[in-house]
């Protein structure tokens, strides 16, 4: 059945895959095949002929496989599916949600360009950027989330590079923040800068909401970035990524993964099959666990403060308008602060139980940790400090276990931290991490 009007969640069962192409198996088997037999010559030069470049697929001409580099059926009705929820013409898939995000810098930019990115960013992608592609003469220059795109323009034309600018990327909500970008601002900011020659790109980066509770491309945005590991993958047993757009652009993206070598693989593509037949079930359920964890820490003693989108209200009109122009749900990731620094955060954390103390978000199970030291321990000092990134920052991925026992361990493992003492020293026990007050 390919009637794409129906429901997202109700075509994960069965879009494009028919069971009688493999014995009537009701589910995609795993086609662990490096390679594929053509039916005669003119046809294995038809495919490659198609595949390399050399001519467009002419009307009504059915493609078939060549090469598991190149193409595979568990990927194809993988990429076939993923596109149903952001509404996106064509999808890639990675073997990770770092190829994704470099395989896109890699090939929208090349050595001159300037490329415009949002802070605070995922720390792997931010260290890419100022790392490696500084090796190949691409400069960067960022803006932070609140700044306006007037403020946003202005940044661009004080690097003397703005006839330079290729590429707007963006992290939205920001990891680990929870900050919100206008994408809509962004395009016009890509707009600005572009001419008749030369558009310029906006890629977003939509891991921490999707592909559910943001759909970028709706707002402008050409590319949607996401670490399937996360949310889309939903079980700490994968690592995957994904790019959705246009073809046109997809194409570009799909022939630089296949000369890098860096596409899922058979095993990948099926087992992500799998987790997008409950992926709304998942997500829905782990939005609901967040707004009740999110109440009771904005009530702790200990907690300074929190947060969570589904507090945002006309208080912070900015962040607001951003939110209910462009968001679906509060989502499932927060983070607090935890009233003293990082040996409170430590406490605190140490003492968990049912919540894992582990880097990655989006899985079934709830996933907890430090920032300041662990996916953002490379990012500069004073950059933590204006971003927000402070040792007392802990960021918490909701799962799908009972809330009442998430709130009990949050509870517990509070009841552990010693802050708030206005009389006396605080002495570390070294051995034990705890603190005792004299």
């Amino acid at each position: 059945m390919e009637n794409k009007s129906m429901h997202p969640e109700s075509l994960m069962m069965s879009y494009g895959y028919n069971p009688q192409w493999s014995e009537g198996a009701i589910k995609c088997p795993i086609f662990q095949t490096s390679t594929f037999v053509f039916k005669s010559a003119e046809e294995g030069k038809a495919f490659f002929e198609v595949a390399y470049g050399k001519r467009e697929q002419r009307s009504n001409e059915k493609l078939g496989l060549i090469y598991s580099r190149l193409n595979n059926p568990d990927l194809e009705i993988l990429e076939n599916r993923l596109t149903l929820w952001d509404g996106a013409e064509e999808c890639a898939v990675f073997e990770s949600g770092m190829s994704a995000v470099s395989t896109v810098l890699l090939e929208f930019l090349k050595p001159g360009d300037l490329l415009l990115y949002s802070l605070p960013l995922y720390g792997g992608s931010e260290h890419f950027i100022k790392t490696t592609l500084t090796k190949f003469g691409i400069h960067g220059v960022y803006f932070r989330t609140g700044q306006t795109k007037e403020e946003i323009i202005e940044i661009v034309k004080k690097t003397g590079k703005a006839d330079k600018l290729a590429l707007v990327y963006i992290e939205t909500p920001a990891n680990p923040t929870n900050d919100l970008i206008d994408i809509e601002d962004c395009k016009s900011v890509a707009k600005y800068f572009s001419t008749s020659e030369k558009e310029i790109l906006v890629a977003v980066d939509n891991t921490y909401f999707g592909p559910l509770w943001q759909h970028p491309l709706k707002f402008g945005a050409d590319l949607v970035l996401y670490s399937a590991t996360k949310y889309i993958g939903g079980h700490s047993d994968v690592i995957a990524g994904a790019v959705l757009g246009n073809k046109t652009l997809i194409k570009r993206v799909k022939t630089l993964r296949t000369f890098l070598g860096n596409m899922a693989g058979p095993w990948t593509g099926w087992l992500l099959l799998r987790s997008l037949e409950t992926l709304k079930a998942r997500m829905d359920m782990q939005a609901r666990n967040a707004k009740k964890v999110a109440e009771f820490l904005e009530l702790h003693p200990k907690i300074e403060k929190t947060y969570y989108l589904g507090f945002l209200n006309e208080s912070n009109p900015v962040q607001y308008n951003i939110f209910t122009k462009q968001c679906l749900s509060g989502g499932a990731m927060l983070s607090f602060d935890i009233k003293g620094g990082e040996v409170e955060a430590f406490q605190f954390l140490n003492h968990l139980k049912l919540i894992h103390l582990a880097v990655s978000l989006g899985s079934t199970e709830s996933l907890i940790e430090h920032p300041a030291t662990m996916t953002h321990c490379d990012v500069d000092d004073e950059e933590k400090k204006i971003l927000g990134i402070s040792d007392k920052l802990i960021r918490l991925s909701v799962g799908v276990e009972h809330y009442d026992d998430l709130i009990e361990d949050i509870r517990q493992a509070l009841d552990h931290v010693s802050v708030g003492v206005e009389e006396g020293i605080d002495i570390y026990d070294l051995t034990s991490s705890e603190v005792q007050t004299v």
